[in-house]
Protein backbone atom coordinates (compact mmCIF):
# COMPACT_ATOMS: atom_id res chain seq x y z
CA UNK A 1 0.00 0.00 0.00
CA UNK A 2 1.35 3.35 -0.66
CA UNK A 3 0.35 7.00 -0.43
CA UNK A 4 -0.73 9.08 -3.51
CA UNK A 5 2.63 10.73 -3.48
CA UNK A 6 4.48 7.31 -4.17
CA UNK A 7 1.65 6.28 -6.51
CA UNK A 8 2.62 9.21 -8.47
CA UNK A 9 6.39 8.91 -8.56
CA UNK A 10 5.73 4.88 -9.36
CA UNK A 11 4.04 5.54 -12.52
CA UNK A 12 5.21 9.27 -13.32
CA UNK A 13 1.11 10.29 -13.45
CA UNK A 14 0.99 13.82 -11.62
CA UNK A 15 -1.17 13.98 -8.36
CA UNK A 16 -3.84 16.13 -9.76
CA UNK A 17 -4.23 14.18 -12.56
CA UNK A 18 -4.68 10.21 -10.26
CA UNK A 19 -6.92 12.35 -8.19
CA UNK A 20 -9.27 13.38 -11.29
CA UNK A 21 -9.12 9.11 -12.45
CA UNK A 22 -10.34 8.66 -8.90
CA UNK A 23 -13.11 11.39 -8.63
CA UNK A 24 -14.33 9.87 -12.62
CA UNK A 25 -14.43 6.08 -10.95
CA UNK A 26 -11.66 5.10 -12.63
CA UNK A 27 -9.04 3.81 -9.32
CA UNK A 28 -10.13 3.75 -5.62
CA UNK A 29 -8.04 4.10 -2.43
CA UNK A 30 -8.55 2.74 0.77
CA UNK A 31 -8.44 4.35 3.95
CA UNK A 32 -7.00 2.21 6.81
CA UNK A 33 -9.78 1.44 9.05
CA UNK A 34 -7.42 1.52 12.11
CA UNK A 35 -6.13 4.83 10.94
CA UNK A 36 -8.82 7.36 12.77
CA UNK A 37 -6.24 10.78 13.17
CA UNK A 38 -6.05 11.46 9.45
CA UNK A 39 -7.89 10.91 5.99
CA UNK A 40 -4.78 9.09 4.23
CA UNK A 41 -6.23 6.83 1.49
CA UNK A 42 -3.72 3.69 0.38
CA UNK A 43 -3.54 2.44 -3.02
CA UNK A 44 -2.51 -1.07 -3.79
CA UNK A 45 -0.39 -2.59 -7.01
CA UNK A 46 -3.99 -2.95 -8.48
CA UNK A 47 -4.70 0.51 -8.81
CA UNK A 48 -0.91 0.77 -10.52
CA UNK A 49 -1.80 -1.68 -12.87
CA UNK A 50 -5.40 0.26 -13.70
CA UNK A 51 -3.28 3.03 -13.80
CA UNK A 52 -1.16 1.21 -16.34
CA UNK A 53 -4.06 0.30 -18.02
CA UNK A 54 -5.72 3.89 -18.53
CA UNK A 55 -2.80 5.08 -19.80
CA UNK A 56 -2.26 2.56 -22.55
CA UNK A 57 -5.66 2.74 -23.69
CA UNK A 58 -5.13 6.98 -23.89
CA UNK A 59 -2.08 6.34 -26.00
CA UNK A 60 -3.99 4.75 -28.53
CA UNK A 61 -7.63 6.60 -28.54
CA UNK A 62 -9.81 5.77 -25.99
CA UNK A 63 -11.46 8.35 -24.03
CA UNK A 64 -11.87 8.67 -20.24
CA UNK A 65 -15.35 7.61 -20.89
CA UNK A 66 -14.85 4.83 -23.29
CA UNK A 67 -11.95 3.45 -20.56
CA UNK A 68 -14.12 3.66 -17.14
CA UNK A 69 -16.80 2.15 -19.50
CA UNK A 70 -14.62 -1.78 -19.57
CA UNK A 71 -11.67 -0.73 -17.10
CA UNK A 72 -12.79 -2.85 -14.13
CA UNK A 73 -14.32 -5.64 -16.78
CA UNK A 74 -11.08 -6.01 -18.82
CA UNK A 75 -8.80 -5.53 -15.57
CA UNK A 76 -10.43 -8.44 -13.46
CA UNK A 77 -10.68 -10.44 -16.91
CA UNK A 78 -14.76 -10.53 -16.75
CA UNK A 79 -14.73 -9.86 -20.11
CA UNK A 80 -15.03 -11.97 -22.90
CA UNK A 81 -12.29 -12.36 -25.65
CA UNK A 82 -15.04 -11.93 -28.06
CA UNK A 83 -16.68 -8.31 -26.25
CA UNK A 84 -12.71 -7.31 -26.16
CA UNK A 85 -12.14 -7.78 -29.68
CA UNK A 86 -15.40 -6.19 -29.88
CA UNK A 87 -14.61 -2.78 -28.42
CA UNK A 88 -10.76 -2.91 -30.42
CA UNK A 89 -12.32 -2.86 -33.54
CA UNK A 90 -15.18 -0.21 -32.63
CA UNK A 91 -12.04 1.88 -31.84
CA UNK A 92 -10.47 0.64 -35.64
CA UNK A 93 -13.46 1.60 -37.12
CA UNK A 94 -13.61 5.33 -35.21
CA UNK A 95 -9.95 5.52 -36.50
CA UNK A 96 -10.56 5.22 -39.88
CA UNK A 97 -13.45 7.48 -39.79
CA UNK A 98 -11.27 10.06 -38.48
CA UNK A 99 -8.35 9.31 -40.81
CA UNK A 100 -10.95 9.92 -43.46
CA UNK A 101 -11.69 13.62 -42.57
CA UNK A 102 -8.32 14.33 -42.05
CA UNK A 103 -8.22 13.35 -45.58
CA UNK A 104 -11.10 15.44 -46.65
CA UNK A 105 -9.38 18.42 -44.59
CA UNK A 106 -5.84 18.00 -46.35
CA UNK A 107 -7.72 18.38 -49.50
CA UNK A 108 -10.09 21.29 -49.17
CA UNK A 109 -6.62 23.28 -47.47
CA UNK A 110 -4.46 22.09 -50.27
CA UNK A 111 -7.53 23.73 -52.40
CA UNK A 112 -7.71 27.02 -50.55
CA UNK A 113 -4.02 26.78 -51.16
CA UNK A 114 -4.45 26.55 -54.57
CA UNK A 115 -6.95 29.66 -54.81
CA UNK A 116 -4.87 31.80 -52.93
CA UNK A 117 -1.85 31.10 -55.16
CA UNK A 118 -3.74 31.54 -58.43
CA UNK A 119 -4.55 35.05 -57.43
Amino acid sequence: MRLINQLSKETGIPIGTIRFYEKSGLINGEKKPEVKTNNYVYYGDDVIDKLRFIQMAKAVGFTLNEIKEVVDAWYLKKISKKAQLEVLNKKLLQIDEKIQELHAMKKQIAVCKENIERR
